[in-house]
Parts: C-alpha cells; sequence; structure tokens
C-alpha cells in the first residue's frame, strides 16, 4: 500500500512540474488545488500534519531540487562553494573585503588578458552577456520579507500585551536558546551549520521518509504527553494562563 501511495505522489509532482511549465493555470494554488484530491487521500501519518510530498511541500521548483539533491550538479557546486567560503574566513581567517577584492582581481584580469590576447592565440574574446536583476524578482523578495516581518511583529506585540503569555513564554525562551547558541558558534559558523542543515536534512528526511514519520509521531505523542502534565500542574495555577486557557475552551 505505501509503495503505490509512494508511486502516485511521485506522479503526482511530475504532473505539478509539467503544469507549471505550461500555461493551463495562471497560479500555484490552482495546480495545488487539481491534485489536492490525489494528496488528501493519503493515509500516511506525515510528519507535522504534512499532507502533500516534500518536493511539493518546498514548491516544486529550483530550490526544492537543489534542497533535495535532484539536480546534484547544481547541489554540489552550492555546498561546496560555500564550504569553501567557510573554510576560508572560519579557518583560514580570511577577510570578507579581502575575499571579494581578491576575487573580482582574477576576475577582471583574466578577462582582460583573454580580451587583448585572444588574437594572439586564436581564441575568441569573450562574451559577457548583459546580466540585469528583475525588477520583478526583487519585488519579490521585498513582498516576503515584508509579510514575514510583520506577522513577527504582530507576534511580538500580542506577547508583550499579555495577550497570549503562552507565546511571550515561548518567544523568551526561543530568544534563551539562540543567545546560549550564539555563544558556541560565531555568525557565521551558525549560518553554515544551519545551510548544512538545510542541505542535508531534507534529502535524508525523503529517503527514509516512513522510519522518520513513525519516530516524529511517537516523539510528538510524548511531548504532548509531558505537556498536558506540565500544563495540569503548573500552568494552570498562573491566573493569566488559566483564564487564558479557558477562553481557548
Amino acid at each position: 500500500m505505501d509503495e503505490a501511495v509512494d508511486g502516485i505522489e511521485a506522479e503526482l509532482v511530475k504532473e505539478i512540474e509539467n503544469d507549471k511549465d505550461s500555461s493551463t493555470f495562471s497560479s500555484d494554488s490552482e495546480i495545488e488545488a487539481k491534485h489536492s484530491s490525489v494528496t488528501l487521500g493519503s493515509n500516511k501519518n506525515r510528519l507535522f500534519g504534512r499532507q502533500r510530498p516534500l518536493h511539493l511541500v518546498l514548491g516544486a521548483g529550483l530550490v526544492a531540487d537543489i534542497i533535495l539533491w535532484r539536480n546534484k550538479h547544481l547541489s554540489g557546486c552550492i555546498f561546496g562553494g560555500v564550504s569553501l567560503i567557510w573554510i576560508l574566513f572560519e579557518c583560514f581567517d580570511y577577510h570578507f573585503l579581502t575575499f571579494v577584492s581578491h576575487s573580482l582581481i582574477f576576475i577582471l584580469s583574466t578577462l582582460f588578458l583573454w580580451s587583448h590576447l585572444s588574437s594572439f592565440i586564436n581564441v575568441s574574446p569573450p562574451e559577457l552577456p548583459e546580466i540585469t536583476v528583475p525588477e520583478q524578482l526583487l519585488v519579490t523578495i521585498l513582498l516576503v520579507l515584508r509579510d514575514h516581518t510583520n506577522q513577527a511583529l504582530a507576534t511580538l506585540r500580542g506577547a508583550v500585551y499579555g495577550q497570549d503569555l503562552k507565546m511571550f513564554l515561548l518567544v523568551i525562551l526561543s530568544l534563551w536558546v539562540i543567545s546560549v547558541i550564539g555563544g558556541w558558534f560565531s555568525f557565521l559558523s551558525l549560518f553554515y551549520l544551519v545551510f548544512v542543515m538545510v542541505m542535508t536534512l531534507p534529502m535524508l528526511y525523503e529517503k527514509h521518509e516512513d522510519v522518520a514519520d513513525s519516530y516524529g509521531e511517537k516523539a510528538w505523542i510524548e511531548i504532548k504527553k509531558h505537556y498536558a502534565v506540565i500544563d495540569k500542574q503548573f500552568l494552570h495555577k498562573v491566573p493569566m494562563l488559566s483564564s487564558h486557557h479557558s477562553k481557548q475552551h
């Protein structure tokens, strides 16, 4: 049964990628709506309650291909490049401005010599493409950053004004964990660690999805049990938390 579902999901991803390349649908939401009946019909207990294939959750585009190593050459180049930068900066104490300057000097000098010596060595001069940053790309990135920033600010505002004390405690705990982790690593090492996790964990999860979902479901059940005990013994004794809990129910 699981193999049949996995086959359906694989065909689903291929169909969605073909739909994105065609002009049949005008938006991703319409594409997902076309295939929602198939994905929601899966009886598997997915991690975090997920109903769709991981590739589709990640966007089913180039970014998803890179993270899941569908394009091994591109993913390997990006992983190797970021690793090289981390080694230069963190292990050899290379400075960012020095790295950028040296890289530009090397690239410009190579292109300059290539273009001026091409007639002597019977090699065609380099053809440099005219690279421009699309306006729509910048607008999209800024809009996404604005939405996430506004959502974070709204959450913090609600926590500060006591609308959700549990959220306030969660924010404080998260900031404290970040401060502790920040004391263990430099910002560059922390960024590289997150990058390695993004480039490895989704790929490993996709390969061992059934095992990970099984352990994840068991862990989530245990977390809910421990939280229920803490909520009963401690959180209900706090007036603000108990009143908020009663409003929710």
